[in-house]
């Protein structure tokens, strides 16, 4: 017979496994501040091999406009300036010699804009994933109901099924919320 428990821990950690990779997929869209997770998806050849950014170099942000780059071994600059100009991040660093920086522009309207429709839509995968969660479960309920499970116990699952559902959906409008409101603000 089905373990509705079991059942519903399941569901409820696919969707919890949603909220965090929206969470993710966030954090690394910049949003007008210096922020070290924009880079993270950089890599750096290093003696041959590709690390990642961090793995090579102190990220910091010594103010809200810049991200200070400091390498452990001075022979990495060419290779980390090569990786920023090569990656997605849209930013050319300035190399002193000591540090690379990498001076965050303000966002126009426009580009404030297209970030918040790519969020929106980061936003959407996420609530597709937890309806999808929500779904499957249900399937597995009512294919429950012929193994021996009481329809009343299907019907309860059922329902706290939906209120998991509307507690995750909640949750990623939250995110999207504040994140549009970090892009918006100037």
């Amino acid at each position: 017979m089905l373990d509705v428990k079991a059942t519903l821990a399941e569901a409820e950690e696919k969707m919890e496994e949603a909220v965090m990779f929206l969470e993710e997929s966030l954090a690394h869209i910049r949003a007008g501040k210096a922020n070290v997770k924009i880079l993270d998806g950089i890599r750096v050849d290093s003696y041959g091999t590709m690390v990642p950014l961090s793995g090579v170099a102190s990220v910091t942000t010594p103010d809200a406009r810049t991200i200070a780059i400091k390498p452990w071994d001075k022979s990495m600059f060419k290779a980390i300036e090569k990786a920023i100009i090569d990656s997605e991040v849209g930013i050319t660093p300035d190399n002193n010699g000591e540090i690379i920086r990498l001076n965050i522009p303000p966002l126009t309207e426009e580009r404030r804009r297209q970030l918040t429709k790519q969020c929106s839509g980061e936003v959407e995968k996420a609530k597709v994933s937890v309806r999808n969660a929500r779904r499957d479960t249900n399937d597995r309920l009512k294919k429950g109901i012929k193994d021996g499970l009481s329809e009343d116990l299907e019907k309860d699952a059922e329902n706290d099924l939906q209120k998991m559902h509307d507690k995750y959906i909640k949750k990623l409008d939250e995110l999207m919320a504040a994140k549009e409101k970090e892009i918006m603000t100037v």
